[in-house]
């Protein structure tokens, strides 16, 4: 009996589907693209051969001109599997993806297949029951806007990459940079401005005293602000291109090493009053729905997953039904997930947490593909982690527990609380010591009662102190001050100003989308921040010191893959292999000495010649040859190999050349 053939990318999604939908559908995976433009001029059909060969594929007088080949015995095996499919089908239905790849890849599906019997496209940003059965009732065309422009992608994408990846091979290497691309090309250059930056940077150091203060039995830490009516410095007084203190209007206040020191000292025994209490009140509202670029950061933050883990992780969870498509620009969500948000607030936090209206977030990213809402959890019921708990991996728990804490607390009611500021005095040689201590109260925690979102500089948290209920003019006890600067381990970068990092993961990333209207491509980002992979392409800026020279490139930028601790691993690989040698010829030699071998016996016929002969070793010495080496030691028993050439085998392979044995 025929039944309807639908087609998705992947075999995963495609047995969750065939679940979804029964008996009364075929579900195949095309694996990807079908087809795709040929790799090489050999892989251009003759006919098109001499118009199309020098670009492989593209005809740029014909304008641009492209055909496309089913690439490699993988790819036709599927076309074949599919063909074999569409026979026994009444009607062929694309399931693909609803963005530009989805609708290019279910449009060379149907150009392949050439389908005799009626074609529909479902669209869904989840994989659910309810998902399926609404796409299923609402097919539509294929949309040939979004084709073309998956198209003109990839015509350009070839244009500059085979037109510009020969002059990177010319001043790189062809093994340091394997490409250009169309979004790859601009990452590159923002990672070189912002190495070009980080080397034009002087570091500003500076001391000044903290110290750790006790009021109502509550400790909290206070630092040096003023001294003697001066302002003291601190970074943002410096210039990052000279590392000087920059002109202001009176000077800040600069603290010597030694000054820093017996100021500390003084001020010790001293009596500490309160000078004021500054209060006021703040409102913080909750951070929007993951889109795929905020996952990847707030991952590496929580989580510690590199930017290749968390989409691996992600495309599992989508194509098994637990969160919506993982590939978004966009920051607003379905009415159905607004509805699934608020009733887990209700039932999780109760109405307190309720706002009375729904929150709605729009994307500020220019050019956003917004084909797909925000990143949630699938479904018109918001599952909680430990209801799916048992059906996930460690990975997955932990990534599927992010995006639903996430996804509720941004329908939540807003924080509030009060901002303080507490500063103490004490009297100086030079004059008033004033210190300042900063920090939160929050009221009602709001949001902040299922998720806090992490920041990359630890410096943002500072104000998140709890500090005492004191009063002005109120005591308070000094129990610890030191002398801080650059060089105390404690302070970190608090008192010595850093360069950027350059590029490294997704907690660095550049923002592509605020350059020229570039649109922010986590997939090309991916490909620039990780050099191990295949098509990479760069790994990161090297160097973690101020530079002092202008960028002479290649030299200082340095486009490469990465190798991570394979050059340790390598040397310990051939040390091994050297000292297994070594350990093998000395059992050989002092079983010869003691008359029984760990093989075989030596031939009786053997010749004299074959022995080794130390006065001979001299005579050549004395002559300046080289000494010879010893008769290779009998085949042992096991198996007829030669123990000693095989671990000499091993140690050359190792080494990378022969391996000596002495």
């Amino acid at each position: 009996m025929p039944r309807p053939l639908v087609i998705v990318e992947s075999p995963a999604k495609a047995r969750t589907i065939a679940g979804y939908l029964g008996d009364g559908y075929t579900v195949k995976a095309s694996i990807g693209h079908v087809r795709d433009l040929p790799g090489s001029r050999e892989e251009v059909p003759e006919d098109k051969r001499e118009t199309h060969g020098r670009l492989a594929g593209i005809n740029p007088d014909d304008h641009f001109d492209v055909v496309y080949v089913v690439r490699g015995k993988r790819a036709r095996e599927v076309v074949a599997e599919l063909r074999r499919a569409l026979r026994d089908a009444d009607e062929l239905i694309l399931a693909t993806d609803e963005d530009r790849e989805g609708e290019a890849i279910g449009w060379h599906v149907s150009e392949v297949l050439q389908p005799k019997v009626p074609v529909k496209r479902m669209v869904f940003h989840e994989i659910t029951p309810h998902a399926i059965r609404e796409a299923l009732e609402h097919p539509r065309d294929l949309d040939m806007k979004l084709v073309e422009a998956q198209e003109a992608r990839r015509i350009l994408d070839r244009l500059v990459g085979w037109e510009t990846s020969p002059v990177l091979w010319r001043v790189f290497g062809r093994g340091q940079a394997a490409s250009a691309g169309r979004v790859q090309s601009v990452a590159v250059r923002l990672v070189v401005e912002r190495e070009r930056a980080r080397m034009r940077f002087r570091a500003g150091r500076w001391h000044d005293l903290e110290g750790t203060f006790v009021a109502s039995a509550q400790p909290f830490r206070a630092a040096l602000v003023e001294l003697g009516g001066r302002r003291l410095a601190q970074g943002r007084d410096f210039d990052p291109a000279t590392g000087q203190l920059a002109p202001a209007d009176p000077p800040p206040r600069l603290l010597a090493p030694d000054e820093a020191e017996r100021l500390a000292g003084e001020l010790r025994p001293a009596a500490f009053t309160v000078r004021g209490v500054e209060s006021e009140p703040f409102t913080e509202r909750p951070r929007a729905p993951f889109t795929t670029s905020t996952l990847q950061q707030e991952a590496a933050r929580k989580l510690r997953f590199a930017a290749s883990r968390t989409m691996a992780v992600a495309q599992r969870l989508y194509e098994r039904g637990y969160i919506t498509y993982m590939r978004t620009d966009a920051t607003f969500l379905s009415e159905q997930a607004v509805a699934a948000a608020r009733a887990a607030i209700r039932e999780q936090y109760g109405d307190e947490y309720l706002p009375a209206q729904p929150r709605t977030y729009r994307g500020r990213v220019k050019n956003a593909q917004e084909a797909h809402e925000a990143i949630r959890p699938a479904g018109d019921r918001i599952r909680t982690p430990d209801e799916v708990r048992a059906e996930l991996d460690a990975d997955e728990q932990r990534l599927y527990e992010l995006i639903w804490i996430r996804t509720v607390a941004c329908q939540m009611v807003d924080a509030r609380g009060r901002r303080m500021t507490i500063r103490l005095s004490a009297p100086s040689s030079e004059g008033e010591a004033v210190f300042r201590a900063s920090g939160k109260a929050y009221d009602f925690l709001g949001f902040r009662r299922a998720y806090v979102e992490d920041v990359d500089d630890d410096s943002e948290t500072e104000g998140e102190a709890r500090l005492p209920a004191v009063a002005e003019g109120e005591t308070v006890e000094c129990t610890e001050l030191a002398a801080v600067g650059p060089r105390d381990e404690a302070a970190g970068a608090l008192h010595r100003r850093e360069p950027g990092e350059g590029a490294r993961g997704a907690r660095h990333r550049p923002a592509l989308h605020l350059r020229g209207g570039h649109r922010d491509d986590p997939g090309a980002w991916l490909r620039v921040a990780q050099g191990q992979r295949p098509r990479a392409r760069v790994d990161r800026v090297r160097g973690d010191q101020p530079a002092r020279a202008p960028l002479r490139a290649p030299r200082r930028l340095q486009l490469h893959r990465h190798h991570g601790g394979g050059a340790r691993r390598h040397r310990a690989r051939r040390g091994r292999a050297r000292e297994v040698a070594r350990h093998l010829l000395q059992r050989q030699r002092a079983a010869g000495a003691a008359g029984a071998g760990v093989g075989r016996a030596p031939r009786e016929d053997r010749p004299a010649g074959g022995e080794h002969d130390p006065d001979r070793d001299r005579r050549h010495r004395a002559r300046g040859r080289r000494a010879r080496r010893p008769v290779r030691p009998v085949r042992a028993a096991r198996g007829g190999r030669d123990r000693v050439a095989a671990a000499r085998h091993r140690a050359r392979r190792a080494h990378g050349r022969s391996a000596r044995w002495s």
